[in-house]
């Protein structure tokens, strides 16, 4: 026997590499991580280093668009 075809809507899928490289605060605001902190660090300062593990906020309203377009279930 056939199984039946579900109604409705089809499920939304995650972009991976935007949900693992983006998140949301608490307040809402879209962070992001810095690049170049995997290797090649040897010649970098200490100073330099410490900077690339901040968090930076997202400021471009195009690119938080398309971010959430990409992880839609990103908000929960």
């Amino acid at each position: 026997m056939p199984r039946k075809a579900k109604a409705g809507k089809t499920k939304l899928k995650t972009h991976k590499a935007t949900s693992k490289r983006f998140r949301l605060t608490g307040a809402g605001k879209l962070v992001r991580t810095k690049g170049g902190k995997s290797h090649l660090r040897r010649n970098t300062s200490k100073r330099t280093k410490g900077e690339l593990s901040e968090m930076q906020t997202v400021k471009g309203r195009s690119i938080i668009k398309r971010v959430k377009r990409l992880a839609p279930n990103m908000e929960d």
